[in-house]
């Protein structure tokens, strides 16, 4: 086994001596390295680490630098807007509110057409229309079908034709320009005014529907101006919106015109007087035609007080001539017919649904006429037959819905103005004033074409043979064209009572007369459609104008 040592203390302290000795004999620069090595390590680890912190830092920096890019903060907000005016603040409040507009279609189409264009029930042509779109109205488009967009606006769901549809960016860019403040009403039906009073029922000029929409001319108190006239700001929202599509004022909708309506029941007319008595016909102001209606504004002695058309006047309460409540809204359903109702002094009339086709003649504001069918951006018209060779009329006539000129809508005939040819002493007077009352009884009675007797049917140029015949003692040949060389040509300023209006087709050739009847009517056996009737004179352009009675 080893041996084992004892050391004493003399031993220790010579060994540890000695160690010592030992370690004073290294050289020194291993101490120093050993130190400097120390010394790098150290730094060396501080320059990491502060770079390690530095960068650290940066990220931080450029993370706060976009969030502030982003997300403005709202004292940033305030103090950007405080440098702007007020009014350019509120220009830009405006812009915000027409993108959004314009932001919440998803698929805007943008209608570009002169005058409007039908929206359809079906893809096609020949699909019912159920609706109008106006120039740059807004709609939403579902889906496309061939040359036909599936469309949704104003409350109604239908097809137009592609071809007058903006749509994608451009369309958005385009709409922006349209966007302003409309009225859009919030009532089944509210009523349009001449002016801001409700108190009178005569003010109301036109009906609005429910969805539809109006350009804001101006805010009052309690009203709203648009170009039509004052709304009740209580059944209306104003916000900024497009323009949309409006219904096609189907049958029902004519009657929405009258809150107290009234209608003719007789064949022919009723008379409207300014007073309620028949002692005689100096009173008479209008005439009442059969199926024609009227509003009631008060009810007196057998009398209603009614305003129809432009007239305001009297007509018998008696249940066998007029029709009021249910029985009127049932005959008015019947009657109401699609018309076209121009609302400038003269419109041109086509042969063809276009701008290069031959204008033939024009027509007057005057008058309402019946609209045969439907175009985008034109209507066919039915002027009179003509008693030519088959009794159709030789030219179609057309007319452009461009420029709202004309007004297309169901519609109730109304009275029309007219007074008696008073009796004189003078012969040729009294004359005069016998060949138009005796030609007036006819009023209501069928076209026939071929016809000379107005009690069983006639056509234009029969119909005033036979009166001149009957009345006065005037002998006229056949047809229109061969009267027309009867008697002598006088001035349409000095027409007077039973001188005789012709009318012209496209070709410049007559195939209509007409017999004048004072206040700027005529009397004339005009249409199948419409039978014998009152007209103004100029309801379309005359040829010449021939007395026959001297």
């Amino acid at each position: 086994m080893p041996d084992k040592r004892n050391y004493n203390s003399k031993d220790y302290m010579r060994v540890l001596n000695k160690s010592r000795r030992k370690r004073k004999r290294l050289p020194i620069y291993q101490n120093r390295r050993v130190v400097i090595s120390a010394i790098a390590a150290v730094s060396v680890a501080a320059v990491l680490a502060c770079a390690v912190s530095s960068r650290h830092k940066a990220d931080k920096e450029q993370e706060a630098a976009a969030s502030n890019l982003e997300e403005p903060s709202s004292e940033i907000m305030v103090a950007i807007e405080s440098t702007l005016s007020a009014e350019e603040v509120e220009r830009q409040r405006i812009l915000q509110e027409k993108q959004a507009v314009v932001d919440s279609y998803g698929n805007l189409g943008l209608v570009q057409v002169a005058g409007y264009l039908n929206v359809r029930e079906a893809p096609g042509s020949n699909g019912k229309i159920i609706g109008k779109l106006q120039q740059n109205s807004a709609c939403e488009v579902l889906e496309t079908e061939g040359e036909w967009s599936h469309i949704t606006s104003g409350g109604i769901e239908g097809y137009v034709h592609n071809r007058y549809i903006l749509s994608g960016p451009e369309a958005r860019q385009e709409a922006l320009e349209h966007v302003e403040q409309m009225a859009e009403v919030n009532t089944e039906k509210l009523n349009i005014r001449s002016e801001p009073n409700m108190e009178d029922a005569a003010n109301v000029v036109a009906q609005a529907l429910i969805y539809e929409r109006y350009p804001v001319l101006e805010e009052l108190d309690g009203w709203i101006r648009i170009e039509e006239g004052y709304v009740s700001s209580e059944y209306v929202t104003v916000k900024y919106a497009l323009n949309e599509a409006r219904k096609l004022d189907l049958r029902a909708m004519a009657l929405n015109q009258y809150d107290h309506l009234v209608i003719s029941k007789v064949d022919n007319y009723l008379n409207i007087r300014n007073s309620p008595s028949t002692e005689d016909d100096t009173n008479v102001i209008g005439k009442f035609p059969g199926r024609a209606a009227g509003e009631i504004l008060e009810t007196q002695d057998g009398w209603y007080k009614v305003k129809s058309g432009a007239i305001t006047g009297y007509v018998t309460a008696d249940p066998e001539f007029v029709a009021v409540g249910q029985e009127a809204r049932d005959l008015a359903l019947e009657s109401a017919t699609l018309m076209a109702i121009v609302n400038t002094d003269r419109l041109n009339v086509r042969s063809e649904p276009s701008t290069t086709a031959k204008i033939w003649t024009q027509i007057s504001k005057e008058d309402r006429y019946t609209v045969l069918d439907q175009l985008d951006g034109w209507i066919q018209i039915e002027l009179d037959t003509g008693d030519g060779e088959d009794g159709e009329p030789s030219d179609k006539a057309f007319i452009a819905t461009r420029d709202n000129n004309v007004e297309v809508r169901y519609a109730l005939t109304e009275a029309i103005k007219f007074s008696p040819v008073e009796e004189r002493a003078n012969q040729q007077a009294a004359l005069r004033s016998k060949v138009v009352n005796y030609g007036l009884q006819f009023v209501g009675n069928r076209y026939v074409w071929g016809g000379t007797n107005p009690n069983t049917g006639a056509d234009c140029s029969g119909f005033v043979q036979y009166v001149m015949r009957n009345a006065a003692g005037v002998s006229l040949p056949r047809t229109s064209r061969e009267q027309a060389k009867v008697g002598r040509a006088v001035n349409s300023s000095e027409m007077l009572p039973g001188d005789l209006i012709f009318y012209t087709n496209s070709s410049g050739v007559v195939n209509h007369v007409a017999m004048y009847i004072g206040n700027g009517q005529i009397v004339h056996a005009a249409s199948r459609r419409s039978g014998i009737k009152i007209s103004t004179w100029n309801y379309r352009n005359p040829k010449t104008i021939r007395r026959v009675l001297n």
